[in-house]
């Protein structure tokens, strides 16, 4: 997407102001990004520059709240890109096996999903009694949602398909009840994943995990910051530990490639061969 002079100039000062009422920093996001979504804001709001944002964001928190959530990475569901899950199942639960106790991090979980098809594919692998699942993310709002584990039934319905093509061992359905078409997960499920406020811009690594997923989180961010995010999974994995990107990412021409061998080009799968 093109971007004026003008346009980032008035960008930046947007970006700025919410540094420095709210200290979220956006300023390493890429352009294209940004400008993608806060379009799609000022649409929404019948308004004509970027500019006219920033009194909004500043003097209204609940505004700010809204707007947040436009730059959230937002775009997930349940078991999505089902040759994935299917690899994790197949292929690296196998090896995490042969440790008695594992840590996996999803980094941007958003609403949760993930995070929760990750639980349901090491409960079926029986497997999930030594795990602890971390998924973090910076929107609070998204966050609540993730905890409560209540989601719209069309989405569950959309994801069946995705579950059995992952080698799912059940019907979708033994994970969660059903109530005024909504569904909610099973506490046997939620049990073991803690969902917890982490910025992958502003905060430091997070433990030592065995897995680090990640998926499509990067490609909103500019080559400097892309580089700071994968230093910090660098140093939060163990040696031996798995890193999992979006499809559209890689770690080639970074700082931590020669730290990391790819094990599944097709699902972007790196292990960690050096500390």
């Amino acid at each position: 997407m093109k971007i004026t002079e003008l346009e980032k100039i008035e960008i930046d000062l947007l970006l700025q102001g919410i540094f420095l009422r709210y200290g979220y920093d956006f300023s390493e996001y890429s352009y294209a990004s940004i400008k993608r979504r806060l379009s799609n804001r000022i649409e929404h709001e019948n308004l004509s520059h970027f500019s006219e944002l920033l009194p909004k964001v500043l003097h209204n928190e609940e505004f700010f709240n809204h707007f947040l959530s436009d730059l959230s990475v937002g775009v997930t569901e349940f078991f999505r890109n089902p040759s994935f899950f299917l690899y994790i199942r197949e292929r690296i639960i196998p090896i995490l096996k042969s440790y008695p106790f594992i840590k996996i991090w999803h980094a941007g979980c958003s609403t949760g999903e993930e995070a929760y098809s990750m639980a349901i594919v090491l409960a079926e692998e029986q497997f999930y009694e030594r795990a602890h699942v971390y998924a973090t993310d910076f929107n609070s709002r998204s966050l609540e949602i993730a905890r409560e584990g209540i989601y719209a039934l069309p989405s569950i319905q959309d994801a069946k398909e995705n579950y059995l093509q992952s080698g799912g061992k059940n019907q979708f359905e033994h994970y969660y009840h059903s109530k005024y078409k909504s569904v909610k997960f099973h506490n046997s499920i939620k049990k073991n994943i803690i969902f917890s406020y982490h910025n992958l811009v502003t905060d430091s690594s997070f433990g030592e995990m065995n897995m680090i997923v990640c998926h499509n989180v990067l490609i909103y961010f500019n080559r400097n910051l892309q580089n700071k995010v994968l230093k910090l999974f660098q140093n939060s994995l163990c040696f031996g530990g798995f890193l999992c990107l979006g499809d559209k990412e890689t770690i080639e021409y970074s700082d931590v490639s020669k730290q990391f061998e790819l094990i599944s080009k097709k699902n972007k799968i790196y292990k960690k061969i050096t500390n």
